[in-house]
């Protein structure tokens, strides 16, 4: 059975949350008070419903607490807020609330939210990131630790990892190389290519270390 996903708010951030995740499979329920914009969802969705996200008896209807998540992805403070303390009351444990900045996240984690996102500050990260480091292709972040696809460096062509040392220098795991579109196992005393592409596991701290120090 695949996961049922049900989203409040269909601005640019829950549109296209609603999307993806309908073309991973997931069956997703969304819902907005614009009526265009729930027609657009319509068209691909499982089903999307046009309401007032803060008026009790209309997010009644959606089931939420029925729902595995609940997304509520308003942008306005106000009524992120309501929203969220209404799906909390009607019993939803799995609450994902977005925030537009520190204070609206602790609010929303106050009333209820298990995880509080702020779209807006993480692609401001990634944009910057990727504007300062040229060579960082994409990246998977947690808390703690990202998951990076980096064209290989200058300073790592013609060597192996061997002589690398990442892990001491850095504390960077290198999970695999792709070369040529294909990920191949990282043996240690094979050459790297200035064509290949590195698969890193490390903090963000590390992977601005090794590539100010080398620059």
């Amino acid at each position: 059975m695949s996961t049922q996903v049900l989203i409040i708010g269909l601005g640019q951030f829950g549109m296209s949350l609603a999307k993806t995740l309908s073309e991973k499979g997931a069956e997703v329920i969304a819902a907005d008070l614009n009526k265009e914009k729930v027609e657009e969802a319509a068209s691909f969705l499982d089903d999307a419903i046009c309401l007032d996200a803060t008026d009790e008896i209309a997010v009644a209807k959606l089931c939420p607490k029925e729902r595995d998540i609940v997304i509520c992805a308003i942008g306005a403070r106000e009524a992120s807020i309501l929203t969220t303390a209404i799906l909390k009351q009607m019993g939803c444990e799995n609450i994902i609330a977005r925030a537009t900045d520190k204070i609206h996240g602790r609010i929303l984690k106050a009333i209820g939210a298990k995880n509080v996102i702020n779209p807006d500050a993480e692609y401001g990260k990634k944009f910057a990131y990727k504007i300062l480091f040229s060579n960082v292709i994409n990246d998977e972040a947690s808390e703690d630790i990202q998951l990076l696809e980096i064209n290989v460096l200058p300073f790592m062509t013609g060597k192996n990892l061997i002589e690398l040392a990442l892990p001491n220098k850095y504390g960077i795991i290198v999970a695999a190389i792709k070369r040529e579109n294909k990920l191949t196992r990282p043996f240690p005393d094979e050459i790297l290519n200035e064509k290949d592409k590195l698969l890193l596991v490390c903090t963000e701290d590390a992977i601005v270390k090794m590539i100010e120090e080398n620059k």
